[in-house]
């Protein structure tokens, strides 16, 4: 009996911890402030606001402008962007319109969607569009001749490709969002980049990916669920080892027995 409120006790504690350590992991994601709205946005690679994920973003701009935003996203998530245009009065309008995202990663390679509706064409009388790309998990490490997303800074391109040239120059109003969700310890894999991808060749991207950079820094690779379900696989063996001897070694010797024999 007393081996078995051992072991009780044991699991109760090995499991508070590990509910604790997990909590603690969710609690340092939400720390980021994304209440504030960014209400501008880039026209070029260099000039591209800075994004956090889970923030707002809109712009006034005029249709044929190309919209940029830079984001951060990390070793083992995965990605979706968001983009809404509010579009001109119908009768401001000559025909219909086709809009399109496109997300670089921070070596400026275009990256494709795995879900989502990248490209969409609006009728005349349509009075917004909306656009999504969710990326491919991004990994903490990749081969040099691969095209696999990496950890490092983003851009989100937001630009109409088929208009009349009569309609060029109409105010829209353009709206951005990044979502992020955490891929699990099933995509992690071994290595890490000695640096995330970040812009850095002039004065404006350096500015940019500073500003890109999470609150608390690049993961580097090293963290993934797999921990937890290390440790838990420690614990539940060690567990079993505990219970086995409880019920393989016996109550002791038998009372009839004389000592000494």
């Amino acid at each position: 009996m007393r081996t078995t409120r051992v072991v009780r006790r044991f699991a109760v504690l090995t499991g508070s911890a590990l509910l604790a350590l997990t909590g603690a992991a969710g609690t340092a994601a939400a720390d980021d402030d994304t209440s504030e709205k960014v209400t501008e946005a880039g026209t070029s690679f260099r000039t591209a606001t800075a994004l956090r994920v889970d923030q707002e973003a809109t712009a006034e701009a005029s249709t044929g402008d190309y919209l940029y935003w830079a984001f951060p996203v990390d070793a083992g998530q995965r990605a979706t962007v968001h983009a809404t245009v509010k579009l001109p009065d119908a009768a401001a309008r000559h025909a219909a319109s086709t809009w399109r995202v496109d997300v670089y990663d921070g070596l400026r390679r275009r990256q494709a969607c795995r879900l989502g509706t990248p490209t969409k064409t609006a009728a005349q009388d349509a009075a917004s569009v909306s656009l999504s790309c969710s990326l491919r998990t991004v990994r903490s490490w990749s081969e040099q001749w691969a095209n696999d997303p990496l950890p490092g800074t983003y851009y989100l391109r937001l630009t109409v490709t088929d208009l009349k040239a009569d309609d060029l120059g109409l105010p829209v109003r353009a709206e951005a969002k990044v979502t992020a969700t955490d891929a699990g310890g099933a995509q992690a894999v071994d290595g890490s980049l000695a640096e995330p991808l970040v812009p850095g060749a002039s004065s404006d991207e350096q500015q940019t990916a500073a500003a890109v950079e999470p609150e608390d820094g690049w993961s580097g690779g090293w963290w993934s669920s797999r921990w937890l379900w290390t440790a838990a696989g420690g614990v539940l063996a060690a567990l079993a080892g505990v219970g086995g001897y409880a019920l393989t070694r016996g109550s002791g010797r038998p009372a009839r027995v004389p000592q000494g024999m």
